[in-house]
C-alpha cells in the first residue's frame, strides 16, 4: 500500500506537482492526423493544461493556449489562416509560437501585439499520430519506437477517454495474473450469460487461460519486462524467455500494437489502442491516411461493456475510483510487478529532481532511427518459422500469422 501523501505524489500530473514534473519530460500522443481533417481545430486536455491543437492554412501544427489572451473567449472556435489561429471574437491571431501576429481592431503603428502571447508548445507528426512536449527547453527527440516507424504497414487507432488516473491503467498492465481471472473466468461468464438457451440447454462459452505457474518481472533499457510460465509452459517459452514490456512511463506493448496511457488531468485518461498490421499484397500506394475510430467504454445504460477485453479492462480501472485508494489496497506477492512500477517512477523522479533526464529521454538522433522492442510474440518471427514448417508462400504464412495473432490476442492485453 501507499500513505495518502505518497498516493497524491504519484498520480497527480498537474502543473508544479512532482509526477507533472517528470511528465513533463516525454512527448504524448495527443490526437490522430486524421482528427484536423473534418476541422483544423481540436480541444485538448494535457497534464492539466486546456490547449487548442491547429493546422494553419500552410499545413504547419501549433498547440496553444485555450483561452485567447483578450478577452479570454475559447480558441478551439479560432479560425485557421495562413499565418496562424484567429480568435473568432475579435480577430486576434496567434502562430504555431505563441505570438500575437495581428489586432485588426489596434491603432496602425501599435507594438501592443509584440507584447502579448499565449501558451504555446512543439508538436510533430510521427505514424498518422501528433505528439506535444510541455517540458523544459530544449525538448529531446520524439522517440521513434519500431510500431511507429515501420515501413510496408497498415495503421489504426482506437481512442477512448477513460474517467480515471493514468496510473490505474499502467498499473493493470503490471499485473499478469488478472488476465486469467478477468479475461478468462469472467469473460467465460460474461459471454455464457449473453449467449442464452437453446434447445440443448444452457450454452456456455468456454474461455480458458492457464493458471500461472510463475511471474517475474526486469527492469531493462526503456520500461519493465513482465514474463509468466503458465500451466503447461516452459521457461522455454517467449512469455518467459522474451517478456511482454512496458515501455515507461505510459505505454503497453502488445505483439504490434501499442496502448498510449496519455494523462489529460488528475482523473482522466486519453487511451490510444495503435495496431499495426503488414499491408495486403499488392497494396499500392501507401496507407494515405492512418483511420481512427472511437472505442466505446459504457452502453446506452452507462453500464461498461465487458465483452470483449479492453472493455474488461476498462472496467477494472475505472472502478477503482476517479484515483484509486492506494491506502487502502492490500497487496500481496502476485502484485510485485505494481510495486516494482512504483519504485522505478521514484526512482526517475529522483533523477529529475536532481537534474537529470528520466529515462527513455532521447537526445542522440543516431540511436532514435528505430527503437526496436523485442516482444514475446512476433508475427515476422512466426510467418518465418511457419514458411520454413510448411513451405507455404512467405505472405500465406504472414496472413496465417496474423489472423493467429488476434485470435490470441486477448491472452495477452493488459
Amino acid at each position: 500500500m501507499l500513505s495518502r501523501e505518497e498516493n497524491e505524489r504519484l498520480t497527480r500530473a498537474r502543473p508544479g506537482t512532482p509526477m507533472g514534473t517528470l511528465l513533463r519530460r516525454y512527448w504524448f500522443p495527443i490526437a490522430a492526423t486524421a482528427d484536423l481533417d473534418a476541422n483544423p481545430v481540436k480541444a485538448i486536455k494535457l497534464l492539466g493544461e486546456d490547449l487548442v491543437l491547429f493546422r494553419d492554412r500552410r499545413g504547419r501544427l501549433g498547440l496553444i493556449g485555450e483561452r485567447c489572451p483578450h478577452r479570454r473567449v475559447s480558441m478551439r472556435y479560432g479560425i485557421p489562416e495562413e499565418d496562424g489561429l484567429r480568435c473568432c471574437y475579435h480577430g486576434w491571431m496567434f502562430d504555431g509560437q505563441g505570438r500575437c501576429v495581428e489586432m485588426p481592431a489596434e491603432l496602425p503603428g501599435s507594438t501592443f501585439k509584440d507584447r502579448v502571447r499565449t501558451p504555446a508548445y512543439p508538436v510533430e507528426e510521427l505514424g498518422g499520430l501528433v505528439f506535444a512536449y510541455l517540458g523544459p527547453e530544449p525538448p529531446p527527440l520524439l522517440p521513434r519506437w519500431d510500431l511507429l516507424v515501420m515501413d510496408n504497414v497498415w495503421r489504426d487507432i482506437g481512442v477512448t477517454v477513460i474517467p480515471c488516473n493514468w496510473m490505474q491503467c499502467m498499473e493493470n498492465s503490471l499485473d499478469p495474473v488478472h488476465t486469467e481471472w478477468l479475461h478468462g473466468r469472467y469473460y467465460e461468464y460474461v459471454m455464457s450469460r449473453n449467449a442464452g438457451k437453446d434447445a440443448g440447454g444452457e450454452r456456455m462459452v468456454e474461455r480458458v487461460i492457464g493458471h500461472h505457474l510463475k511471474i517475474g518481472f526486469d527492469v531493462f533499457a526503456h520500461g519493465i519486462v513482465k514474463r509468466r510460465v503458465r500451466l503447461g509452459g516452459s521457461e522455454d517459452d517467449p512469455t518467459w524467455r522474451i517478456g511482454h514490456p512496458i515501455l515507461f512511463p505510459n505505454i503497453l506493448r502488445v505483439g504490434w500494437t501499442f496502448q498510449f496511457r496519455v494523462p489529460m488531468d488528475d482523473t482522466h485518461t486519453y487511451h490510444l489502442m495503435y495496431q499495426v498490421l503488414p499491408a495486403p499484397p499488392g497494396a499500392e500506394p501507401p496507407q494515405e491516411r492512418v483511420p481512427v475510430y472511437q472505442i466505446p467504454i459504457t452502453d446506452e445504460r452507462g453500464e461498461h461493456i465487458t465483452n470483449f477485453v479492453l472493455g474488461q479492462d476498462m472496467m477494472a480501472w475505472v472502478t477503482q475510483g476517479p484515483v484509486a485508494e492506494r491506502d487502502l489496497e492490500k497487496l500481496g506477492d502476485s502484485d510485485q510487478g505494481v510495486i516494482l512500477f512504483r519504485r522505478l517512477l521514484r526512482e526517475q523522479l529522483a533523477i529529475v529532481e536532481a537534474g537529470g533526464d528520466p529515462m527513455n529521454v532521447f537526445r542522440d538522433a543516431a540511436t532514435n532511427k528505430c527503437i526496436d522492442i523485442p516482444v514475446e510474440y512476433s508475427l515476422i518471427e512466426a510467418a518465418r518459422a511457419r514458411r520454413l514448417a510448411t513451405g507455404q508462400a512467405p505472405w500465406s504464412a504472414l496472413l496465417d500469422t496474423v489472423e493467429n495473432a488476434w485470435a490470441r490476442a486477448p491472452e495477452s492485453a493488459g
